[in-house]
C-alpha cells in the first residue's frame, strides 16, 4: 500500500507551514464543526431562550396566553374577540353574531323533504321499477315493492317480473288456483310495458 503524501512537500522552506500554525488549523475545524452541531442541539435552544423578545425567540419558546390580554374566565369563545394571532390578516372588527329573521330563513323559503314512504306515493310507475331494479336489498327498494302492490302490480317470482291485469279484459277462471287473462308485463331490460295473453298460477304471484 502506498505511503500517503504531505502535500506541502513540494513547497520551498519558506512556504511550508508550521506544525504550530497547521494543528491551530485542524482545532479551529474541529471548534467550528463543533459549534455548528451544538446550535442545532439543545445548546442552541438554550441559546434562543436567553436572547432579547424577537421573531425567532417567540416561535421556539412560544407566547403566554395569559400575556395577551384575554380574560381566560369568560367561558365564550376566544374568536368573538381576536379573529386570527396574526397582525398582518386581523381585523379591527369582528364579526358580531346575529339571528336571521325566521321569514328569511332556508327552512322557511325550501320546505324540508318529505319522508320517503311519504314522498313515493307521487312517483309514477316508471320510478318505482328504477327504484326496485336499482336499489336491492335497501329501503327504497321495500317501498318501491309496496306501492307497486298498492297500485295492483305484482311480481311473478317464476319469470321474475312485474304484471298487473288489464282493467279492460276480465279473466277467465280456469281453476281455483289458475286463470287465463290479459296482462300487463313491464320488461326491464327493455323499459316498457308489454301487454299480452297469460296463464296465471296464483301460487307464482308474490302479494
Amino acid at each position: 500500500m502506498p505511503a500517503a503524501t504531505n502535500p506541502a512537500a513540494g513547497l520551498p522552506p519558506g512556504l511550508q507551514p508550521s506544525s504550530s500554525n497547521q494543528s491551530s488549523v485542524n482545532n479551529g475545524n474541529q471548534s467550528n464543526g463543533a459549534a455548528d452541531i451544538d446550535s442545532f442541539g439543545l445548546k442552541g435552544i438554550v441559546l434562543l431562550l436567553r436572547m432579547d423578545q424577537t421573531e425567532q425567540n417567540l416561535f421556539a419558546y412560544g407566547q403566554d396566553i395569559q400575556l395577551l390580554g384575554f380574560d381566560l374566565n369568560d367561558e365564550s369563545s376566544i374568536l368573538k374577540n381576536m379573529a386570527s394571532p396574526w397582525q398582518e390578516t386581523s381585523r379591527t372588527e369582528v364579526e358580531p353574531y346575529f339571528l336571521l329573521p325566521e321569514s328569511i330563513q332556508l327552512s322557511t323559503i325550501v320546505p324540508p323533504p318529505e319522508p320517503c314512504d311519504t314522498k313515493i306515493l307521487s312517483f309514477a310507475d316508471e320510478t318505482l321499477f328504477y327504484i326496485f331494479y336499482t336499489k336491492p336489498r335497501d329501503t327504497l327498494q321495500e317501498y318501491a315493492a309496496r306501492e307497486l302492490v298498492a297500485r295492483n302490480w305484482r311480481y311473478h317470482r317464476d319469470i321474475q317480473v312485474w304484471l298487473t291485469k288489464d282493467s279492460n279484459v276480465e279473466p277467465v277462471l280456469i281453476s281455483p288456483d289458475v286463470e287465463r287473462g290479459v296482462y300487463i308485463f313491464f320488461d326491464p331490460h327493455n323499459w316498457e310495458k308489454i301487454r299480452k295473453e297469460f296463464v296465471l298460477h296464483y301460487s307464482s304471484v308474490q302479494a
